[in-house]
C-alpha cells in the first residue's frame, strides 16, 4: 500500500507539473524569454529542445530570430527641388538583442511602428536633401535613354549620386537608432517612387504636349524631305526628257540630212532627173497651197502658174 501511495503521489506530481506547464520546447527559428509576474527572468533561451520552467509562475515568450520584413506605407514628401513625390519603402531586419527588444517593444506591432517612424523620418530627410533625379536614377553611372530631339527642360540632367547611395545613407542613419531597441536593420530599399496625384495629371499633360511637339517636328521634317525628293525627281525627269529630245532631234536631223543627200544624188544625175525633181516639188507646192475653196490671182509670168500653163 505504501508503494502504491508513493507511486500515486509521484504520478500526481508529474501530472501537476505537466498541467502547470513546467516543460516547454524551443525550435531552431525562435528564442524564448521567461517572465515572472511580467518581468524577464534569466537569460534568453536560444538552445533548441525541451526546457524546464517554474510552473504556474513563469510564462514563455517566444521571439522570432529569423530575418523579418518591413513594408512601410507610401508617404508623400518633397524633394530638394520642391517636387512632391510618393515614396514607398521596404526593409529587412532581425531581433539581434532579445532582452533589449523585449524590454523596449515586446511585440511585432510596436516593432513595426518604431521601424516606420525611424525609417520614414530618415527617408524624408534624405529625399528632402536631394533633387528628384537623384531619387529616380538608380546610380550616377547609369546612362538614361534620352530622346535626342529633347531640348531644354525635357533633357535629363546627370545624377551626382543616385538612388542606391540614398538607400545607403538611410540605412546608415537608421541602423544606429534601432540598435538600442535590440533591432538590427539589415537592408533598406525604395520599392516605388511616384508623383503625387495632384501633380500627376499636369505632368501627363506636359508629356503629351512635348510628344505632340516632337511628332509635329518629325512630320515637318518628313514633309520637307518629301518635297526635296519630289523636286529631285522632277529635275531628273526633265533632264532625262531633255536628253531624250536632244537625241531624237540629232537622230532626226541626221536622217533628214542623209535623206536629202540621197535625194540630191538621185535627182542630180541628169537634166531630166533635175527637171522631174522640180516637177514633183511644184506638185507638192500645189498640194499645200491649193485647196477646194482656194482662189488665187496669178500673173502669166508667175512660176506657180508656169506648170498650169504648160499643161494647158
Amino acid at each position: 500500500m505504501k508503494l502504491a501511495s508513493i507511486a500515486g503521489l509521484v504520478l500526481a506530481f508529474f501530472v501537476l507539473l505537466v498541467a502547470g506547464g513546467a516543460f516547454y520546447t524551443v525550435s531552431e527559428r525562435e528564442t524564448v524569454i521567461l517572465t515572472q509576474f511580467g518581468a524577464p527572468v534569466g537569460e534568453p533561451v536560444t538552445e533548441p529542445g525541451l526546457h524546464w520552467k517554474t510552473p504556474f509562475v513563469q510564462e514563455v515568450n517566444r521571439i522570432d530570430k529569423r530575418v523579418l520584413e518591413f513594408d512601410g506605407p507610401a508617404t508623400q514628401m518633397p524633394t530638394k527641388d520642391k517636387t512632391y513625390i510618393e515614396v514607398d519603402t521596404f526593409a529587412r531586419w532581425r531581433i539581434a538583442d532579445q532582452a533589449k527588444w523585449y524590454e523596449a517593444l515586446r511585440d511585432m506591432r510596436r516593432s513595426q511602428s518604431r521601424l516606420e517612424d525611424i525609417i520614414g523620418s530618415e527617408t524624408r530627410a534624405a529625399v528632402a536633401s536631394h533633387e528628384l533625379i537623384e531619387v529616380v536614377r538608380s546610380d550616377k553611372t547609369r546612362v538614361a535613354a534620352v530622346d535626342p530631339t529633347a531640348q531644354g527642360a525635357a533633357a535629363l540632367r546627370p545624377a551626382k549620386r543616385g538612388r542606391k547611395e540614398l538607400e545607403k545613407d538611410i540605412l546608415a542613419a537608421a541602423a544606429p537608432k534601432l540598435l538600442p531597441l535590440g533591432i538590427e536593420l539589415l537592408d533598406m530599399r525604395f520599392k516605388r517612387v511616384n508623383y503625387t496625384p495632384e501633380v500627376l495629371e499636369p505632368i501627363h499633360q506636359r508629356m503629351k504636349s512635348e510628344r505632340t511637339q516632337i511628332a509635329q517636328r518629325f512630320r515637318s521634317e518628313g514633309e520637307g524631305e518629301a518635297a526635296r525628293i519630289l523636286g529631285r525627281k522632277e529635275r531628273r525627269l526633265r533632264e532625262v526628257e531633255s536628253e531624250a529630245y536632244k537625241k531624237v532631234q540629232e537622230v532626226r536631223g541626221a536622217a533628214d540630212a542623209e535623206a536629202t543627200r540621197i535625194y540630191a544624188e538621185a535627182y542630180d544625175k541628169t537634166a531630166e532627173a533635175r527637171e522631174f525633181y522640180a516637177f514633183l516639188k511644184t506638185l507638192d507646192t500645189y498640194r499645200s497651197v491649193l485647196g477646194a475653196r482656194t482662189n488665187l490671182v496669178l500673173s502669166t509670168d508667175s512660176d506657180l502658174f508656169k506648170l498650169l500653163r504648160q499643161g494647158k
